[in-house]
């Protein structure tokens, strides 16, 4: 058995651990890897009759190359958010262009099928979030064996409790909040601390949780202003130091409002997020006066190595994914839920992303987290 790998989608820490884990398990068991370059791009772009497209979308993966990528973060096999069943006219090859009609998006799946069959691809392990699982999803319900490992710091793929790079993205914006405290103090300003999510605002409820913040904006709940601000102000009035923190979710809104979106849609539909921090600064300012420290973690939540957390369940998802294949099962995602490691059917990615269970977990008018009782719960409170 000859089993593809690719990482599509942002980055994570935990992607080179995850891909080693594959290739050694297969390697073990005699049987062999090839990873795709960029993604689902690495499919698209592969011109099985161009020698020089083959060795650009692929890469030789063995025990000896992958030996010590695990040491730090990011994919060797590199990522983008391509989309082969909606490309549009201007992305699709040169050497396909025969086969389009009309202006796009294109459906250019058959092509992808027909490349795995050409480089004697015989499963695929794709390792990414919702928008990269969907197109796994597809290629499975096209019959091809597929086993898919979740990854997204906003820990938002359905069917699994955990996704790779989440204790990551948690563990440094715990890290800089606590020393963006040292300016915030000194100077007695309100500090914004903007983190990723899009649709699920996790990662701005649990980093606030475990750091303390005042208030905690999440993409599931529109906040009013004049009430975060009343708040904030009163817990600077109550802090010793004179300060107040708080974090908010990229995808989070103001009621009335719209996401802060800009650029255009990428293949998935998605324009970039980013600036709801800024925009939250400015009102505050308006409204109070005060000094605003605005911070976009951005990137620096998804660079460098892997925590242990994330280190150990990508490995094991690897692992598992691998043992899946192995043993002729397909269609399969693996995941954790409860505490536990599970494989569940990659079609319960159709439910599209899984949000925060605001009734269980956040305080709409407080604006901060709600957590009360732990007892039953897993370990990340889903």
């Amino acid at each position: 058995m000859r089993v593809g790998v690719l990482t599509g989608g942002g980055d994570v820490p935990g992607l080179n651990a995850s891909i080693k884990a594959v290739v050694t398990r297969v390697a073990a068991e005699g049987h062999s890897a090839i990873g795709l370059r960029r993604g689902w791009a690495g499919l698209l772009d592969c011109n099985p009759d161009d020698p020089a497209t083959v060795a650009a979308c692929t890469m030789v993966l063995d025990p000896a190359s992958v030996r010590t990528i695990d040491r730090s973060g990011g994919t060797v096999l590199h990522s983008s958010r391509t989309n082969p069943a909606r490309v549009k006219t201007a992305e699709v090859p040169a050497f396909l262009a025969n086969q389009i009609d009309g202006d796009g998006p294109h459906d250019l799946t058959k092509h992808c099928l027909s490349v795995l069959e050409r480089l004697s691809i015989d499963a695929l392990v794709p390792i990414g979030g919702d928008d990269t699982l969907s197109f796994a999803l597809r290629l499975s319900d096209e019959g091809f064996p597929v086993v898919a490992i979740p990854k997204t710091m906003d820990n938002d793929v359905h069917g699994t409790d955990y996704c790779i790079g989440f204790s990551t993205a948690v563990t440094r914006t715990i890290n800089f909040i606590h020393q963006l405290r040292t300016s915030a103090g000194s100077h007695e300003r309100l500090a914004v601390v903007e983190v990723f999510g899009r649709y699920s605002g996790e990662t701005s409820l649990v980093s606030a949780y475990l750091s303390g913040v005042d208030r905690a904006v999440i993409s599931e709940v529109p906040f009013d202003i004049d009430r975060l601000t009343s708040l904030l102000m009163a817990d600077k009035a109550a802090n010793p130091s004179g300060y107040a923190m708080m974090t908010i979710s990229e995808g989070a809104t103001v009621v009335g409002g719209e996401m802060a979106l800009r650029g255009d849609a990428d293949a998935y539909g998605h324009r970039k997020l980013g600036g709801i921090g800024e925009l939250t600064g400015e009102l505050l300012r308006e409204r109070t006066g005060e000094g605003i420290i605005v911070q976009h973690l951005g990137y620096l939540m998804r660079s460098g190595n892997p925590d242990s957390l994330d280190l150990m369940v990508a490995v094991n998802y690897g692992v598992m994914a691998a043992d899946l294949l192995l043993e002729g099962s397909a269609g399969r995602l693996v995941a954790l839920r409860m505490g536990n490691y599970v494989n569940v059917p990659i079609s319960v990615t159709r439910q599209g992303v899984k949000r925060v269970d605001v009734d269980a977990l956040y305080d709409v008018s407080a604006y901060r987290p709600k957590i009360r009782h732990v007892d039953g719960k897993p370990m990340f409170l889903y």
